[in-house]
């Protein structure tokens, strides 16, 4: 059972916590030759070109974002042409800063509530809903759970009662742990069609019709 139970304590690592539980559904070293081979039918469909290095997502960045780079890095780097707003508050527990260009958000730092990031601040966590951001496989926001099982296999969804019911979509062979999947279906309160839970914690292989992945977010 891939049961996390959340915590007291730092919110912002109960966050990353989501995603601690992945490898026991793949293994991430043996899925990344399986996942670029045999996308045929839809998936040949869904997978874009690989992206530019300005637009990808990998197990360390988004885009230009990196986790374990410090904020004050990620805007030298970004230099003049971005802006930096303050979301407060962004989802429960959560303040994240938008980084824009061109008056479009592009990408958010995720971080706890009710603090300020600092420059010399660290990033731990990213999240995008930008549709122009995939990973090498072509997988990002905006894509139909279907399209995504169809390159990175079987999709299990879950959340537990414990950390505010934030759901979650991990595919049987994504290549890394490090990416987590935030599922949405328009119209429901979840993407998933659950049954019975245990001790709080809901998961499923069968979701709404109409599931996509909303955004897509990177851990330290």
């Amino acid at each position: 059972m891939l049961n996390i139970k959340v915590m007291s304590g730092s919110m912002i690592a109960a966050l990353l916590a989501i995603g601690s539980y992945l490898g026991a559904i793949s293994s991430p070293g043996s899925a990344v030759a399986r996942v670029g081979t045999n996308i045929l039918g839809e998936a040949a469909n869904a997978a874009q070109k690989t992206p530019s290095a300005s637009v990808a997502i990998t197990d360390r960045t988004i885009g230009a974002a990196k986790v374990g780079m410090t904020f004050g890095q990620l805007k030298k780097a970004l230099g003049s042409t971005s802006q930096f707003k303050v979301q407060s508050p962004f989802m429960v527990d959560f303040d994240a800063i938008a980084i824009s260009q061109l008056g479009k958000v592009q990408y958010r730092i995720i971080y706890a509530a009710g603090t300020k990031l600092k420059n010399g601040d660290v990033i731990e966590l990213l999240r995008t809903d930008n549709a122009n951001y995939k990973t090498v496989q072509g997988v990002g926001p905006g894509m139909t759970l279907k399209q995504a099982e169809a390159i990175y296999g079987k999709a299990t969804l879950s959340y537990n009662v414990d950390n505010e019911m934030r759901e979650n979509v991990v595919f049987a062979k994504q290549p890394t742990n490090k990416i987590m999947f935030v599922p949405k279906a328009e119209g429901k309160q979840f993407a998933g069609v659950y049954g019975a839970g245990k001790g709080g914690f809901f998961q499923t292989n069968k979701y709404q019709p109409n599931a996509v992945i909303e955004s897509v977010m990177v851990r330290k």
